[in-house]
């Protein structure tokens, strides 16, 4: 799977400077409690035997975990080939192989190429993209039970972050960029989908929601 985008060829990159550093924090400190939320919303929802795509997976941690507590098999997308690597070797390690499918490249140019899942998760995910619309649109449209994500709660000290943050990466001349995206429209369009929130919870910085489809 490739992308074409400057911006997730620069995501990429960025990314993959990051992959083992994410897998040896992972192994000394665990799930940051953002993540636990999300597992925890997860769970209320249901995932027992659930198919699970994940966007954005990183290193695979989050629905590696689900899958050694009862879901049926999972699928990563990430833009990070070096994220990727670490996520299939885990797998491996993990007895997960024959059960994880992974591709390298960018979901939201793709996603007419993925099998709809019984769970879609994006952890920080849609705060990467420029176009939150295009990729709940996209993301959702893959659901069948679940859609959970973690975004940036937008307030002044996440924008002012996420604006130094840009600043940096415009002076080392990548053309990517993070976002704080309006979390009401996108429980808006999440609803519009079909769905009903379920599960909310908040740090100081991150949001997290799980929603539900409704019967």
């Amino acid at each position: 799977m490739s992308c074409c985008c400057p911006h997730s060829l620069s995501a990429g990159r960025f990314f993959s400077r990051f992959a083992r550093r994410y897998r040896r924090r992972f192994e000394k400190k665990g799930f940051e409690p953002s993540q636990r939320w999300l597992l925890e919303g997860i769970e209320r929802a249901g995932f027992a035997n659930a198919t699970l795509l994940e966007i954005g997976s990183g290193i695979g941690t989050l629905h590696q975990h689900l899958l050694e507590q009862g879901a049926a098999s999972a699928v990563g997308v990430d833009l990070a080939p070096t994220m990727i690597e670490e996520a299939e070797a885990l797998a491996r390690e993990n007895g997960l192989a024959e059960r994880t499918h992974y591709r390298v490249g960018d979901f939201v140019e793709q996603a007419d190429t993925f099998d709809p899942a019984d769970v879609v998760i994006l952890d920080k995910v849609i705060c990467c993209y420029p176009d939150a619309k295009r990729i709940v649109a996209t993301s959702v449209a893959k659901a069948r039970r679940a859609y959970a994500y973690t975004i940036p709660r937008r307030c002044w000290y996440t924008r002012l972050g996420v604006a130094i943050t840009a600043l940096a990466l415009r002076l080392f001349r990548s053309d990517f960029r993070p976002y704080v995206h309006n979390p009401e429209k996108i429980e808006a369009w999440v609803t519009a989908a079909g769905f009903a929130k379920q599960y909310q919870k908040q740090t100081l910085v991150w949001l997290t929601r799980v929603h539900t489809r409704n019967s």
